[in-house]
């Protein structure tokens, strides 16, 4: 197994006497896309800026392929990491055309490399014909493509992404977190979107760490996160769902309001064989639309989504859950309709 192109160790970050992040570790493998996904405030934006050299490290270390940064007596300026950075705001020199701003940063090759990279760079993210427009002669999604081929034009092994998509319009972010993924994937350069939307997350990254308060609460993949998230932050934070009070009498099986589930727990949740009292998670693919069953939930809220319709169902002992239904069953708020469980991976929490 290859060495891991950026590793951090027991990261501390402060703003002052203000700690932001404590004792942060993760490890990125070449050629992978990760991302630092959390709220406002978790602390993400500060650790992508103390990789870069923007914020000095208080305690632990970076280590960029295999090279101390920052750490216990090392702060290399950004200059001298040889990692590359788009800005959110794109940070694009607007006296420049594209592919004076493209080239910025090759200096040290002669004019014919320098141009022959520059073409290479806008062939890659599909601007070609646009490398003598400026800045403002271009959409928000063709200057971050700019942006981004800048970054990559003096060949770093590492870019970082500062929520490169949140002046974009929903549509436009969504389809251009697919396109940045492929220009990546294409140039086999590594990468760290620091993002709070979850849907760019699981577009553009391999691995997902998602942070609270200054820590890494999980570092999975999409699909750990939304089906095995660590704990009930995580549980809350990805996708959609609800969480209904369970009892556990046996090992193994939880009694919820909608029926017994089979469900793998630890033997601390029996507390010595007596009835333990948790919290299960049902995401809106857990609670299917069945005419035909007899258990019955009244429709409180509606959500039309296209092919699908979210609905909030309210259950007789008046917990609520979700269910999304494709949208040709169109049903009235107030109605009753029949559901079913189809769980296949039981979460559950003690109860908080």
């Amino acid at each position: 197994m290859s060495s891991p192109v950026l590793t951090t160790r027991d990261l501390r970050l402060a703003y002052g006497s203000h700690e932001v992040v404590h004792g942060l570790g993760f490890s990125l493998a070449a050629g992978s896309i990760a991302c630092l996904l959390g709220p406002s405030g978790c602390g993400k934006t500060t650790v992508l800026r103390a990789i870069a050299g923007f914020e000095p490290v208080r305690a632990g270390e970076i280590r960029f392929e295999g090279r101390l940064i920052a750490g216990e007596g090392v702060q290399l300026p950004p200059e001298a990491r040889g990692i590359g950075m788009v800005f959110q705001d794109y940070a694009l020199f607007p006296h420049l055309d594209v592919a004076s701003n493209v080239g910025f940063g090759l200096g040290r090759l002669d004019k014919a490399a320098r141009t022959a990279r520059v073409a290479d760079m806008l062939a890659l993210v599909g601007l070609a014909s646009e490398a003598r427009k400026y800045p403002h002669e271009l959409s928000g999604g063709q200057q971050q493509r700019v942006a981004l081929a800048r970054a990559l034009a003096p060949k770093p092994a590492l870019v970082l992404l500062d929520e490169p998509f949140s002046n974009l319009d929903s549509e436009m972010r969504e389809r251009l977190s697919l396109e940045v993924r492929d220009i990546l994937k294409a140039a086999g350069t590594s990468a760290i979107l620091v993002t709070h939307d979850q849907h760019e997350a699981f577009a553009m990254a391999d691995e997902i760490g998602v942070m609270h308060a200054g820590r890494i609460q999980q570092w999975d993949s999409a699909w750990q996160l939304y089906h095995r998230p660590a704990n009930r932050f995580v549980a809350d934070f990805i996708g959609q769902g609800a969480i209904l009070p369970g009892v556990v009498r046996v090992p193994g099986t939880v009694d919820i309001e909608l029926g017994r589930l089979g469900v793998a727990m630890p033997d601390e949740y029996l507390h010595g064989g007596a009835e333990c009292e948790v919290d299960v998670l049902l995401r809106p693919d857990d609670v299917v639309h069945d005419d035909a069953a007899p258990q019955q939930a009244v429709i409180v809220r509606k959500a039309f989504k296209g092919a699908e319709i979210l609905y909030t169902l309210r259950l007789p002992g008046g917990a609520e859950v979700l269910s999304l239904v494709p949208s040709h069953h169109d049903h009235a708020i107030g109605q009753q309709i029949g559901i079913r469980l189809d769980v296949e991976q039981v979460v559950s929490f003690p109860r908080a």
